[in-house]
């Protein structure tokens, strides 16, 4: 598929978990990414009524101290944080994304910190964060070795990585569909790759594997419901 373009017939699995075609207009990729920053919330607001809120509420009640946020969105985690936040630096590198994660914040009474980083280059000193969080952005990033990398070296010996990820299917069947629907799925999902090993991911990059659940993504297509829902630190 060209840099340039995106231009395909695709199926996708509905909420139902059956396939159904949807057909992406060609437009370049500037003006799809404005578009999906503005469809992003609309289009997760089932998923967010039927558990992804509640997970959010619970994993963020961990975070402490000073806490990075990698790709922070439009800023749907920011309700989520407790005062046990000292401070909070929400990293997101999308420019669409930027400027509604800008609008959301102008509502906010706590100062936040916005950085237009990428996570693979985080511009933040060695072992300067108590917790850094991610949720259903290691999925995206170009490389997400070196974005993991990057995590471990910017928390502090005693900090944590608290994580809500995609994860490949442990069902044969819906990780062979994950395959199957891998580019068309990364075309519209700006990148996301559904079927990555996650776990796997963050230790190879030497992260420790604190606690890890796993859950299913309720009210999304079939191929993004199994998550990864833990903490990690560094090995």
């Amino acid at each position: 598929m060209p840099d340039t373009a995106i231009g395909v017939g695709w199926p996708v699995f509905a909420m139902s978990g059956a396939c159904v075609p949807v057909i992406l207009p060609v437009m370049s990729l500037d003006l799809w990414a404005r578009l999906s920053a503005r469809i992003y919330d609309p289009f997760l607001t089932l998923g967010e009524r039927r558990g992804m809120a509640a997970r959010r509420t619970e994993l963020l009640a961990q975070a402490s101290g000073r806490v990075l946020e990698l790709g922070a969105g439009t800023g749907l985690n920011l309700p989520h944080y407790t005062d046990a936040v000292d401070e909070l630096v929400l990293s997101e590198p999308d420019a669409a994304m930027g400027r509604r994660l800008g609008r959301r914040l102008a509502g906010a009474h706590s100062a936040v910190v916005v950085v237009a980083a990428p996570a693979e280059r985080l511009p933040f000193d060695d072992a300067s964060f108590d917790t850094v969080v991610s949720t259903l952005v290691l999925c995206t990033v170009t490389d997400a070795t070196a974005a993991v990398r990057e995590v471990r070296r910017v928390l502090r010996p005693e900090g944590r990585l608290l994580f809500i990820e995609h994860v490949r299917a442990d069902r044969a069947r819906l990780a062979r569909w994950q395959d199957r629907l891998a580019r068309p799925w990364r075309a519209f999902a700006m990148g996301c790759r559904a079927n990555q090993p996650t776990l796997e991911l963050l230790a190879a990059a030497g992260l420790r594997i604190d606690v890890a659940d796993t859950d299913r993504w309720r009210g999304m297509p079939a191929i993004v419901r199994p998550l990864a829902i833990g903490r990690a630190s560094r090995a």
